[in-house]
């Protein structure tokens, strides 16, 4: 009876663990689209700077309040190309930023893009709405953040040399 107690908690633990996804360390190879739904891949980030990627869905709360506070900090991003990513459509995506991301529309260094090809979860196994991945120029992951107040966690390494 012991074993069997033993093997169903290791099985459940090991169960647990395999659910739990953790952040990929390095940036996958993948195809977004623009708004204006020509095509967007790794190849084409930002060459030289740390790149931050914000996955978000525009009906999220979270979202919401995360896309707020990093208009409100962007002066604390303006050096790092920002991709902000979204499964839904181009409008909702619009209209969204329209809302919530007023300070950022039109600035330089951010690109809105769309998931239509749901490749985002898979390959960059974010944990929940919204997921904020910090990654060096080298595209490895510096830091990961999807609770929207820990936004200095984010911030932290992105003004760091």
């Amino acid at each position: 009876m012991k074993n069997v107690l033993l093997t169903l908690f290791l099985l459940s633990f090991i169960s647990l663990k395999t659910i739990a996804q953790i952040p990929s360390p390095v940036i996958p190879e993948f195809k977004f689209f623009r708004m204006d739904q020509s095509v967007f891949t790794d190849k084409d980030l930002a060459k030289g700077k740390k790149i931050f990627f914000v996955f978000f869905d525009p009906t999220c709360d979270h979202c919401q309040r995360a896309m707020k506070i990093i208009g409100a900090q962007y002066k604390n991003f303006k050096n790092a190309a920002i991709y902000l990513i979204a499964i839904d459509s181009p409008d909702k995506i619009n209209s969204f930023m329209d809302k919530y991301g007023q300070p950022l529309k039109g600035k330089k260094n951010i690109l809105l893009l769309q998931d239509k090809l749901n490749q985002f979860i898979v390959k960059f196994k974010p944990k929940k709405y919204p997921s904020m991945f910090l990654y060096s120029a080298q595209k490895k992951l510096i830091a990961y953040e999807d609770e929207p107040e820990e936004i200095n966690k984010i911030i932290k390494p992105l003004s760091a040399k």
